[in-house]
C-alpha cells in the first residue's frame, strides 16, 4: 500500500505497472490521481465516477505557468466566444453554466496567469469521467497534410479532390460510389488531382489541407465545406478484425506503406468508411470549428455537446519521448477549438499537432490516456465546493499492486 498525503509530498514511483519500468512519472499527476498508471495511461483500479462531472478543487492538482503562447491562445478564445452563437444558460449532463462564465474564466486566467494561488481561489475544475466513467480520457492527434497536387489531371495525378455538390438531388452518395463509380466526375466540382487517393482520405479525415499546384506553383488551404452525412468507420478496426492481414503498425505511415505494399486492397479498404468529406479554398490559416487559427498543442477538437468550444480545459497529457513511448503526464491548459466526426463523448480529445510532416509525425503518436477538468468560475458554487475536502488534510491509499 501506498500511502500519500498531498501537502508537502513530491514523491517519485517507478514500480508501476507499465509493462516496463516505467521513467519518472510526473509527482504532480500522481499525486493528483493517487492510483498507479497502466502502460496505456489510464489509471489503475480508480473507482467509477457518479456523474460525467465531478467537482475538485484546484488545489490538489497542479497548475502549468501561462506563458505567452498560452495567453494569446486565450485571446483568441475569447473572439471563438464572441463568433459562435451565444446562449446565456447551457447545460451539459450534470453540470450548468453560462456563456459569460466561460468568459469569466478566460478574464480570470489572464488576470492573475503568474499568481496560481488567485486561480486556485477563483476557479473550480469539473472533472469528466472519460470513456469509461473512471476519469480516463483519450488523447490522440490531427494535423494538417500539405498534398502536392495539379489543376490538370494527367497519368499519375489524376485522384479527384472534390467541392460540395449543392445541386445533388437526394441522399449524397457513399465513398465507394465517389470514388468507385465516379458518380461526381465531370460536373465541375474537381478542386485538385492528387497522386494518391489515400492522401485524400488522410486529408478528409484530418478535416483540412494544404495543396500546392505543381502546375501553377500556387498553394492553397482547402477547407472542410461539409460531408456527405454518412456514418464514419475506422479504417483501422476493419485491418484489426481481419484476421487474414498482417498490418503491424496502424499509424498514419504504417497504413499508407501497407496499402502501397497491396494495391489491390487500397480501394476495398478506403471504402469501409463510407463518409466522404468534401473542401472548399478558403483563408490562408488553419481554423476550426470555433473559425479561430488552431494553436499546435494547445488547441483540440472536442464532442461539443459534453466539453463546450470556447471553454478552457486543465489535462494531464501524455507525453513522448522521442521513440514515440510515453514519458510521462504533465499537466496543460488546453482549448476546445474544433470538433470532428470521430470524436463523440467525454472520452477523446484530439490535439491539433501542427502542419506537414512534423504535424504528422507528432500527431501519429498520439493514442493514450491522461485526465480532463473543465474550467469554471468559483464564485455562485459555494454549495458544491464546501463538500470537497481541503488538500492539506486529504489523505489516500492507493494500491501499488
Amino acid at each position: 500500500m501506498l500511502v500519500l498525503l498531498l501537502s508537502g509530498c513530491s514523491p517519485r514511483q517507478t514500480d508501476l505497472p507499465f509493462d516496463k519500468v516505467a521513467p519518472q512519472i510526473d509527482s504532480a499527476f500522481l499525486l493528483a490521481n493517487l492510483y498507479p498508471i497502466w502502460r496505456s495511461g489510464k489509471l489503475a483500479h480508480a473507482p467509477q465516477m457518479s456523474e460525467v462531472f465531478t467537482p475538485t478543487l484546484l488545489d490538489t492538482l497542479y497548475f502549468p505557468p501561462i506563458d505567452s503562447l498560452t495567453e494569446a491562445a486565450l485571446q483568441q478564445q475569447l473572439k471563438l466566444l464572441q463568433l459562435i452563437k451565444r446562449k446565456r444558460h447551457q447545460k451539459l449532463a450534470n453540470l450548468n453554466f453560462t456563456t459569460d462564465e466561460l468568459e469569466r474564466v478566460i478574464h480570470l486566467l489572464l488576470l492573475w496567469k503568474s499568481r496560481p494561488e488567485e486561480l486556485r481561489k477563483s476557479l473550480l475544475a469539473f472533472q469528466t469521467w472519460g470513456d469509461d466513467r473512471r476519469g480516463n480520457v483519450q488523447f490522440t492527434g490531427y494535423f494538417t497534410p500539405v498534398l502536392k497536387v495539379r489543376q490538370a489531371p494527367d497519368d499519375e495525378y489524376r485522384y479527384p479532390i472534390y467541392r460540395r455538390p449543392h445541386s445533388w438531388e437526394g441522399p449524397l452518395p457513399t465513398r465507394a460510389q465517389i470514388d468507385g463509380e465516379k458518380v461526381l466526375a465531370g460536373q465541375g466540382l474537381e478542386l485538385a488531382y492528387a497522386a494518391d487517393p489515400v492522401d485524400i482520405y488522410y486529408m478528409q479525415v484530418q478535416g483540412s489541407g494544404y495543396v500546392e499546384y505543381l502546375d501553377t506553383g500556387e498553394r492553397a488551404l482547402l477547407v472542410y465545406d461539409g460531408s456527405n452525412q454518412q456514418p464514419y468507420r475506422s479504417i483501422e478496426r476493419y485491418l484489426t478484425e481481419r484476421e487474414d492481414l498482417e498490418v503491424g503498425n496502424l499509424s498514419i505511415n504504417g497504413i499508407k506503406r501497407f496499402l502501397k505494399d497491396h494495391p489491390a486492397l487500397r480501394d476495398t479498404v478506403l471504402s469501409q468508411n463510407p463518409s466522404y468529406i468534401f473542401f472548399a479554398p478558403r483563408g490562408h490559416s488553419v481554423k476550426g470549428a470555433g473559425q479561430v487559427p488552431l494553436i499546435p498543442e494547445i488547441s483540440v477538437a472536442v464532442d461539443h455537446r459534453y466539453l463546450p468550444l470556447g471553454s478552457v480545459l486543465l489535462a494531464a497529457c501524455p507525453v513522448y519521448d522521442k521513440y514515440g513511448e510515453v514519458d510521462h503526464h504533465e499537466f496543460r491548459i488546453l482549448l476546445p477549438q474544433d470538433t470532428g466526426g470521430a470524436i463523440r463523448g467525454p472520452g477523446h480529445l484530439d490535439v491539433y499537432s501542427g502542419v506537414g510532416r512534423a504535424g504528422q509525425s507528432s500527431a501519429g503518436v498520439r493514442n493514450h490516456f491522461g485526465r480532463v477538468w473543465l474550467l469554471m468560475p468559483r464564485a455562485g458554487r459555494e454549495a458544491l465546493v464546501a463538500p470537497l475536502v481541503p488538500s492539506d488534510t486529504l489523505k489516500v491509499e492507493a494500491s501499488t499492486d
